[in-house]
């Protein structure tokens, strides 16, 4: 197992402007964790609800290979999914292409973003909701804990260790070594997107399909009415779930 340090805050803005300040100094796999954020924020810069109850946590990388960082946020989901299973005994899946949720609602974002200049560093942002009692109107019909879930409240510092040691696990013995297909193996026993009929909400458009996969770059592939099969690079996904992921 890597050696990796772990730097723990109180509060910060957010967990990913702390570790790409540490990108400047050099530094690489670090675990940057705050029992709160200020200003947490997941995809396409929305806010991102992160006060005190939740692991809030940010992976500082140096990666050989920043052709194929998508597959740090299936890692990243990877880690979550499993260590909630062996920790809280819970099963959860993964909506492509970065949720880690519980019989649709979310339990936990993955933000990935790199740091490229004379030395390229990757941050993959990891929020999960842990020991939260309720949330916000805007999120409470769509977010839960593992509090809510199991009515009982789980030791953070515990989650971050499983969740930190499956992720580099997965990070040095098959990212690191290109055994790409090895992962994707993994990411679609957790995934339940695939197979679902689905709403693609994209920057420029909107499209309903049914999810039939994700190609090797990890794109979703969607089958449209037409029997078209586009790829869908990203976007927000609305899964119509015909009965409930027990």
């Amino acid at each position: 197992m890597p050696i990796y340090k772990i730097h723990h805050f109180k509060s910060l803005t957010s967990t990913q402007d702390k570790a790409k300040e540490f990108s400047g100094n050099g530094m690489f796999n670090a675990v940057v964790i705050s029992d709160k954020q200020t200003k947490g924020r997941g995809r396409f810069k929305r806010k991102w609800h992160s006060g005190k109850g939740g692991l809030w946590m940010s992976i500082l990388l140096k990666p050989d290979d920043i052709q194929n960082l998508q597959y740090l946020t299936f890692i990243a989901a990877i880690s979550v999914a499993e260590s909630i299973k062996e920790i809280a005994k819970l099963n959860t899946n993964i909506k492509w292409p970065n949720d880690v949720h519980y019989k649709g609602k979310k339990l936990c974002g993955i933000l990935t973003e790199g740091v490229f200049g004379k030395e390229n560093f990757v941050v993959v942002g990891i929020g999960l909701n842990v020991n939260q009692k309720d949330f916000s109107d805007d999120i409470k019909d769509i977010a839960t804990s593992l509090r809510i879930i199991k009515n009982k409240n789980y030791d953070t510092k515990l989650l971050m260790q499983g969740i930190v040691d499956v992720f580099f696990n997965l990070y040095y013995n098959h990212y690191n070594k290109n055994k790409f297909n090895n992962i994707l193996k993994i990411w679609r026993k957790y995934c339940d997107t695939i197979g679902k009929n689905v709403v693609v909400i994209t920057k420029t458009e909107k499209l309903k399909g049914k999810a039939i996969g994700v190609d090797e770059d990890c794109n979703l592939l969607l089958k449209l009415k037409n029997n078209k099969i586009t790829k869908i690079t990203e976007g927000d996904i609305k899964v119509r779930y015909s009965r409930l992921t027990k």
